[in-house]
Order: C-alpha cells, then sequence, then structure tokens
C-alpha cells in the first residue's frame, strides 16, 4: 500500500514537471492553429509566479509619443528561438527569444507609413525555404525569415495586394489587414480591414500561394447572383455593399481541412436602409473548405446589424463534454458577451439558442430584423442592459447623470439606432473582443476579459435642406462617424478637427484626405470636387459655390443618416455612468455550461486611495492560461500585467509596464526557461504610446 502511495506520488510529480508537449510551442498567433491561447509550460506556478522578473526588453523606438497615437497590438510568435513580431510603426522584425537582441527589421516604407494597426505575422517553412508573411498597408509581404529581405519571387518583389480579387471597385477604397493569416498547406488564407461607412470595399475570404502570391480562391461574403445567400440582401447588394468582412483572425483544422472564420457587419455599421435583408455571410461563423474555399456550414450571430456587433475574436477550435459525450467544437465569444458553441463538422449548436424578439426601428427606410439568436446556456458573461438603477453612484455624480439619460433609449438589448440617442451595452468594443478567449483543454475552461462600458449612439440626418455647404453633408456621411459632427473627435483615438486653419490651408487638407495617417484610411474614392467642399467645411472657409448656395449637390439617395460618432457614456469626471464592474476577467466551465467565477480586471488607482474596491477599466487584449495554474492577462488601462489563479481568479503577481499592454501575451521556452513576453505599445483609452516588448522569467 506504502509502495503504491509512492508511486502515485511520483507520477504525480512527473506529471507537473512535463509539459504539455502538444501546447509547448507559439509558432502561431494564439499559440496554435486551433486558436486556444494555452500554454502547455508549466516551469512558472502559482508558487513561484511573485518570483517573476524581467528578463529582457526590446525597444524598437519607433512609437509615436508626442500625439500618442500609435499602437502595438501584436501577439508575436517564436520559432526556432526566434521571436517575431511588429513595431509600433508596424515594422517586422526578428529577435532572440532568450535576449531581445534584435536580429533583423523590415521597413516596407511607402505612403500608408503606420496606417492602422498589426496583430502579428505568419511562419511558412518548406526545408529550407522559411518565410515570415505580414501585411503593411494594403500589401501582404512574405520576408526570408533568417534575413530578414522581401521574398523576390513572392507576388510582385515580395508582395501581393490585398485588393485582389475584391473587384473594380475596391481598387480606391481603403483594404487592409489587421490580422495575420492562417496556413492550410500552401496556403495562406486572408481577412481583411475594409472601411465602416457607407462606401466600402466588400470583405471577401482570400486563400493565397505561399510560394508564389497568386491567388487561389476566395469566398464571398456578400455571395453573388446564384450563390447560396443571395436572396438575403438585395439584388444588386455585390455590387455597391461593402463588409462582411473577416477582420478578427480565424483558425484551422487540418485533419477536415477546414478553416473557421468569424465576420464583421455590412457597412454602413449603423443604417441598413440599403441592404435590406438578414445579410448573410456578414456578422457569421463560418466553416469553409481550406482547399477551394467552398462553405461546409455557417451560422449567422446578428441578423442584418445595425449595432456594429462585428464577431471580435477569430472562432477557436474545443473539445468539450457534453451530455456524457465527447464533442469537437467550434467556440465564438461575442460582443454583447455570450458563447455559442457549434458542433465542428456540422454547425449543429452544442448548447441550445433561442431567438429574441427585437424592437422595429422608426427611421426612414431602415427595416431592423424582427428577432436575434442569443445562447440559452451557458450565461452571459457582461450585463445584458442599462437601467436606472445600474446608473454609477461610487463616484459621486449620479445627480449629474440622470437627466441625459432619460432622454435616451436604453433599458434592453438590441433597441434600433435612434436620432435621440440609444445606449450601446456591452459597448461597441464589448463584452468580448479582439484580445479573444483563453480555453484550458486539460479543464474544459474558458477564460475570457470583458468590457461593461456604455455607448451613446446617436443618427443624424444627411439630407440636407435650403442654403448649406455640401460639405455638411459629405463631412456627416464620411467623417462624422469617428471625429463626431461636432468634428470634436472622441478625446482618444479620433482627434479634433476644430481649428485646424494654423495647420492646414484647403490644399495641403485635401491632399491629407487623399493619403491618409495612422487610423486614418485613405479617402481615394472621394471625388476631388468632395474633397474640397470637406476641406472648406472643415477649415470653416466662407466659400460656397452656387449650386451649395442653392442647397443643389450630389449624394447617395440610399443613405438618409449617419451617426456623431463613437461616444462613451461617462461621468463629468470621465468615469463610466455605469456602475462597476467596467471591466471583468470570467472563468466559464464549459462542461457544465456555467460560469465558474467572475473578478474585476484592473482598477483606477485614485479610486483604490479612497477606498474603493477595484473597479475593473475598460479592457483590449487577451488572456493566456498555462498548465502552472496561471492566467497571464495585461489589457488593462492602468498599464499593469497581472498573474491570475485559474482555479479562483486571485491575483497572485503583476507588474507596472512602460506602457499599456494593449495585446495578447505569448509565453514560450528557450533551452528549458519559459518566458512570458507582451508587447507595450500604449496609445488606446487616452493613454501614453510605448514601443517596447518586456518578457518576463524566473530568476536564474
Amino acid at each position: 500500500m506504502k509502495q503504491a502511495s509512492s508511486l502515485l506520488l511520483l507520477l504525480l510529480v512527473l506529471s507537473c514537471a512535463t509539459p504539455d508537449k502538444k501546447y509547448s510551442t507559439w509558432k502561431i498567433k494564439g499559440g496554435n492553429a486551433e486558436g486556444i491561447q494555452y500554454s502547455g509550460l508549466n516551469q512558472i506556478t502559482k508558487e513561484n509566479v511573485h518570483q517573476l522578473e524581467v528578463a529582457w526588453r526590446y525597444q524598437p523606438h519607433d512609437a509615436d509619443t508626442i500625439a500618442n497615437r500609435t499602437q502595438i497590438q501584436c501577439n508575436p510568435i517564436v520559432v526556432d528561438d526566434v521571436l517575431y513580431g511588429t513595431t509600433a510603426s508596424l515594422h517586422a522584425f526578428a529577435v532572440d527569444a532568450a535576449t531581445g537582441e534584435e536580429l533583423w527589421r523590415f521597413n516596407p516604407g511607402g505612403p500608408n507609413e503606420g496606417l492602422g494597426v498589426n496583430r502579428g505575422v505568419t511562419y511558412w517553412e518548406e526545408g529550407n525555404d522559411k518565410r515570415i508573411l505580414y501585411s503593411f498597408g494594403e500589401y501582404l509581404y512574405a520576408i526570408d525569415a533568417n534575413t530578414g529581405k522581401a521574398v523576390a519571387t513572392f507576388g510582385s518583389g515580395g508582395r501581393v495586394s490585398l485588393k485582389e480579387g475584391l473587384g473594380e471597385r475596391s481598387k480606391e477604397l481603403m483594404v487592409l489587414s489587421n490580422t495575420p493569416g492562417v496556413i492550410y498547406k500552401n496556403l495562406i488564407v486572408m481577412g481583411s480591414r475594409v472601411h465602416e461607412g457607407p462606401v466600402a470595399a466588400p470583405g471577401y475570404i482570400r486563400a493565397f500561394d505561399v510560394k508564389t502570391g497568386k491567388l487561389v480562391w476566395e469566398f464571398h461574403t456578400i455571395p453573388q447572383p446564384g450563390e447560396y445567400g443571395y436572396d438575403t440582401w438585395p439584388a444588386d447588394a455585390w455590387k455597391r455593399v461593402g463588409g462582411a468582412n473577416s477582420w478578427a483572425g480565424m483558425t484551422v483544422d487540418h485533419e477536415r481541412g477546414l478553416i473557421f472564420a468569424s465576420t464583421g457587419s455590412a457597412s454602413f455599421d449603423f443604417y441598413g436602409g440599403n441592404r435590406k435583408g438578414q445579410n448573410l455571410f456578414a456578422n457569421s461563423v463560418l466553416a469553409l473548405n481550406a482547399a477551394t474555399g467552398e462553405r461546409k456550414w455557417h451560422y449567422q450571430i446578428i441578423h442584418h446589424d445595425l449595432w456594429d456587433r462585428d464577431l471580435p475574436a477569430s472562432p477557436i477550435l474545443i473539445s468539450l463534454k457534453k451530455d456524457g459525450t465527447n464533442r469537437d467544437a467550434v467556440l465564438q465569444v461575442t460582443k454583447t458577451g455570450y458563447t455559442y458553441v457549434f458542433d465542428r463538422e456540422t454547425g449543429e449548436p452544442i448548447f441550445p439558442i433561442g431567438e429574441k424578439e427585437t424592437l422595429p426601428s422608426d427611421l426612414d427606410g431602415e427595416e431592423a430584423w424582427p428577432t436575434q439568436p442569443l445562447p440559452l446556456s451557458p450565461p452571459p458573461f457582461a450585463r445584458q442592459a442599462f437601467t436606472e438603477d445600474m446608473i454609477n453612484t461610487i463616484t459621486g455624480e449620479a445627480d449629474s447623470i440622470k437627466p441625459k439619460f432619460k432622454t435616451i433609449r436604453t433599458g434592453r438589448q438590441f433597441i434600433p439606432p435612434s436620432k435621440e440617442g440609444t445606449v450601446i451595452f456591452p459597448g461597441f468594443d464589448g463584452g468580448a473582443e479582439w484580445g479573444g478567449p483563453s480555453y484550458d483543454p486539460q479543464a474544459g475552461v474558458l477564460y475570457v476579459n470583458a468590457n461593461e462600458m456604455p455607448w451613446i449612439l446617436t443618427m443624424v440626418d444627411v439630407r440636407m435642406k435650403g442654403e448649406v455647404w455640401a460639405g455638411i453633408s459629405l463631412y456627416r456621411t464620411n467623417c462624422a462617424t469617428c471625429h463626431g459632427t461636432d468634428r470634436g473627435g472622441d478625446g482618444h483615438v479620433f482627434p479634433s478637427l476644430k481649428n485646424l486653419q494654423g495647420k492646414f490651408d484647403k490644399e495641403k487638407l485635401k491632399k491629407f484626405m487623399l493619403t491618409g495617417k495612422g487610423v486614418m484610411p485613405a479617402f481615394t474614392h472621394i471625388s476631388e470636387k468632395d474633397r474640397d467642399a470637406i476641406a472648406r467645411y472643415v477649415l470653416d472657409l466662407q466659400e460656397r459655390t452656387e449650386e451649395e448656395k442653392k442647397g443643389i449637390f450630389e449624394r447617395d439617395p440610399d443613405i438618409l443618416y449617419s451617426n456623431t460618432g463613437y461616444n462613451r457614456f461617462l461621468t463629468p469626471q470621465g468615469y463610466p455612468a455605469v456602475q462597476p464592474p467596467w471591466g471583468t476577467l470570467n472563468a466559464i466551465d464549459l462542461n457544465k455550461g456555467e460560469i465558474k467565477w467572475q473578478v474585476p480586471l484592473g482598477e483606477f488607482k485614485e479610486l483604490k486611495k479612497k477606498g474603493i474596491p477595484p473597479t475593473g477599466t475598460e479592457n483590449y487584449g487577451g488572456a493566456v492560461a498555462t498548465a502552472g495554474g496561471l492566467i497571464f492577462i495585461a489589457a488593462s488601462r492602468d498599464e499593469m500585467i497581472r498573474a491570475f489563479d485559474k482555479d479562483s481568479g486571485k491575483v497572485l503577481w503583476e507588474y507596472q509596464l512602460p506602457a499599456g499592454g494593449y495585446a495578447t501575451p505569448s509565453v514560450y521556452e528557450v533551452n528549458g526557461k519559459q518566458f512570458v513576453v507582451i508587447a507595450c505599445g500604449g496609445g488606446k483609452m487616452g493613454t501614453k504610446s510605448g514601443d517596447s516588448y518586456v518578457a518576463f522569467a524566473l530568476p536564474k
């Protein structure tokens, strides 16, 4: 009996000391093809995590530290002890994964320098041919992984256009890719980021040959005549409507030969009078044949989206036990704070889903869809409605919030956009967001961080009457979504356009609109005449054409409304108008369909000094669970990285980063030593921009 006990103890010790080999590398964004953001490494444990120290820091020195508008959202990969990622200026780089010493850096340059953000790179190899593929501007580049030089035989001089296969009208429109593509054999399958306003490119999913750059297949997310789903749009929608793009990423089931993709809403985000119908395959989980792009199954999570309810993260591939049976599944988290789980082969929901009745729209020309699908379990991991009893009382500002609260539409999910103002809660950025969830395959537990920030969506009529500038209508249609109808910006990502006269004259501003910069795309699709009208309006120039004086100008007759911008509902002091928590980390037991625990993620130091318990903060970037019993996550506005006990949600370690870690950590091993690395790019939620990667490890 004693020998048996000793043997059992030895086996337990050995199992704790031996990492799970299947999940011991980080060669792909998200850790592996399944995208579960889990590491089988267990050198860092609950007992020793408090000893973590900085192992190395890589600082490319290319952040915008003046305007604080650059970010690093990259989840770096590690192959053969080399770490690959991207900088604040979106240059690709390679460093020694043990020391952080730079090995090479690739700068494509060009007019779109620093446009948008980048969330990672893709690795492919065949024999001695080893490549890093990543996007910069409107191009996909292939780089020699050893030298950092462009692979001349890929496309034209090492790059292919991300507009390939999107049709003639897309040539003048914005097409980027924030998220790295996925590899299936010798194909790289790419999604895209397109404009979310009235004029946008279609978000087709495409596969390119990794060796040559040649387009191999495309899947029309806005179906064309004769294709499945065509009848869920107006007959000519495929010629003029954009969006329905897979911007958040994909995952691969290599055994089944399937690609799983999530898609965003159709453009324009908040008004669908010109795209009446259910709008397949916007807001959908898609299972595609990886070799051909043919649809195997789909599930649409939002019908005829009017709320910018893009699916914010890639689907992840999991296995769970349901009703005593092991099931291979696909899991999708959403901005609404729900978890959808589907059978991987058939797309059949594993947990039941009901259709919730929604309200009709009172905007001219709009036809809101009458129901929306919501899971009956697991329960939502974020609150679903902002009611008066939830007004923020902890900062002493409730009386200043109530008057505004009483003028807007709130109190339930899926209230259509309105001219009075509609509360979006959870907000435009979730619920879940692009950081994505982590799944522990041993425990069957999902870990997902969430925002609980209310936003206010207010629609404005772009049909101008009488003696007005054409620039007002054109500005409201093309610019107000980001910069607001008052041109004041949002105080965070989108700058104010007031008082630009000292910085721009009319011609200089028109040229700037053509090229774009940072998160602002190039507006090449707008005519010179219309750019002139917008510039005159923004610069308050007292110039009007004879047509404008008569109220005569061209506009899209199908687009009747724009909106006043992305506006958080805040107190006068700048805190969320809703009662905490404002950001959470959640553990969901998927074998039981239950929430295991929920804890605040992040804190405001000034509130903590007043004795207020942690409230959580807005957060961006995902979590990583490990076999050492930990969850590593940064993401929070307080610029900390933390390790949580994955069984209880207790904070076991935290460290103040040089700038906000608005990215997902990577966990890897070099020469038997485990590292945790996070990109510290800042630049969100009004925080400073940074330009470093910080890696942590246990002392020698």
